[in-house]
C-alpha cells in the first residue's frame, strides 16, 4: 500500500498527494506564467477528482503546470528516489519521468525495523 493510500484510509478524507516533488526554494522562486516554454510541472495523485482539480488549479495559480499522475496507488511514481522527484522538469519531462518510475526502492528510502522514530513517536 502507497503512503498516501495509508494517510487517505487513517484520515478518513480524501488524499491528493502534491508539493512533495518539488523543493521550497523552486517552488518560492521559479513560478512562471502559463504557456511559458520549460515551466516546471508537478505530479498530483489521488482517488477523487474534484479535490485533484482543485489542487491541479492551485498549482496553476501558484507559477506552475500540473500533470495528473493517476490515483493514489500510483503515487509511488513521485517518490523519493524516482526520475519525477526533485528535478524541476517541465510537463512532458515529468510525464517521462513517471513512466520511467521503478517500484523498487534504493536502500536509502526503504525503511526498516532499526529505523529512527515511529508513528506515535516520530524521529
Amino acid at each position: 500500500m502507497t503512503e498516501s493510500r495509508w494517510v487517505q484510509q487513517q484520515v478518513g478524507r480524501p488524499v491528493v498527494k502534491a508539493f512533495n516533488s518539488i523543493y521550497a526554494r523552486s517552488l518560492a522562486q521559479r513560478g512562471q506564467p502559463a504557456g511559458t516554454a520549460g515551466r516546471i510541472a508537478l505530479s498530483v495523485a489521488g482517488d477523487d477528482g474534484a479535490a485533484k482539480a482543485v489542487v491541479l488549479c492551485l498549482i496553476n495559480e501558484l507559477g506552475f503546470d500540473g500533470v495528473d499522475a493517476g490515483g493514489l496507488d500510483e503515487s509511488w511514481r513521485q517518490q523519493p528516489g524516482t526520475p519525477a522527484y526533485c528535478t524541476d522538469l517541465d510537463a512532458e519531462g515529468v510525464r517521462r519521468a513517471l513512466s520511467k518510475a521503478s517500484r523498487e526502492r534504493a536502500d536509502k528510502w526503504r525503511g526498516t525495523a532499526s529505523s529512527p522514530g515511529t508513528f506515535a513517536a516520530p524521529a
